[in-house]
């Protein structure tokens, strides 16, 4: 379990492999503690809504006319998107580069 923390935000918590898959995105070593700085943190969210959309055009193709919403949520599987998991990380990225302050994990 990972744990993203920040002074101005409540704390993200996150299983091993999904943070693991966090930290590919932020292109960062999924080391024990980290730190996202402030000036880090434009480039993070813009890293991360990259990675939502690319997911969301991944799991939404075009549809031919005719196709229905319920054929495509049976195509996914119900899986939790990436954007379901990633959200939570965002906003605080957005509120601490707001406020100023960085993130960090494993402390």
């Amino acid at each position: 379990m990972i744990t993203f923390q920040s002074e101005v935000g409540p704390d993200v918590m996150m299983f091993d492999a999904v943070a693991k898959r966090m930290f590919a995105i932020l292109a960062k070593e999924p080391t024990a503690r980290g730190v996202i700085t402030v000036e880090q943190l434009p480039q993070a969210i813009a890293r991360i809504e990259a990675a939502i959309a690319a997911d969301h055009a991944a799991a939404h193709p075009p549809q031919a006319d005719g196709d229905d919403d319920e054929a495509t949520a049976s195509a996914t599987g119900g899986r939790v998107s990436l954007s379901q998991r990633a959200l939570p990380l965002l906003e605080l990225f957005r509120i601490s580069l707001e406020r100023g302050k960085p993130v960090l994990w494993g402390v």
